[in-house]
């Protein structure tokens, strides 16, 4: 269920920066100003992503959190096209998105593990979705988006936030089966 998040935080950080360094026209320096600044907006989301979670559930909040995420990924290639202030949008909206995520992202599926399961549990997932999600996500990016436009980075972001709620659909029908319990 961490798909989507992991994806997300290589393409608004490894990812624009490279971007931004072949194509863009603004110095890598100014550019990295702005991720530091979004990495402060992030760093604040993610205690409020506790609160909400709580709130409303961990699953229902990373389900809506992958919607959203996808509707970012549908607005990407405007924000990266469009010059300094749609990559600033793009960073910012970006990183906010990563903090109200990221910090749910591994205890969705680990709270299904029995508690003395539940270390390796986080373990596994947290490992199998940064390999999976988010290792080549800032090469595959810039290859595709380089060679086919940016539309393809929608459609990689999209597939991470697909696949989340595929995997957060299963993990629920799974609970409701018993065959995970606590």
């Amino acid at each position: 269920a961490a798909l989507a998040s992991y994806a997300l935080f290589h393409l608004v950080t490894v990812f624009p920066l490279s971007w931004v360094a072949l194509y863009g026209d603004q110095g890598v320096e100014d550019f990295m100003k702005m991720e530091l600044l979004g990495a402060f907006f992030g760093a604040a989301a993610m205690p409020m992503s506790g609160l909400i979670a709580d709130k409303i559930g961990r699953r229902s909040y990373l389900g809506s959190l992958a919607v959203a995420i996808g509707v970012f990924a549908l607005l990407a290639p405007l924000m990266l096209g469009g010059g300094k202030p749609g990559q600033a949008a793009f960073i910012l909206i970006g990183f906010v998105l990563l903090g109200l995520s990221y910090g749910q992202a591994a205890g969705s599926v680990t709270s299904n593990f029995l508690p003395h399961f539940r270390y390796t549990g986080a373990a596994l997932t947290a490992d199998m979705a940064w390999l999976l999600g988010a290792a080549f996500a800032p090469v595959v990016a810039l290859y595709l988006s380089s060679h086919f436009g940016l539309i393809t980075l929608t459609a990689y972001l999209m597939s991470g936030a697909l696949c989340t709620l595929l995997a957060l659909r299963v993990n629920k029908k799974l609970r409701e089966a018993a065959v995970v319990q606590d």
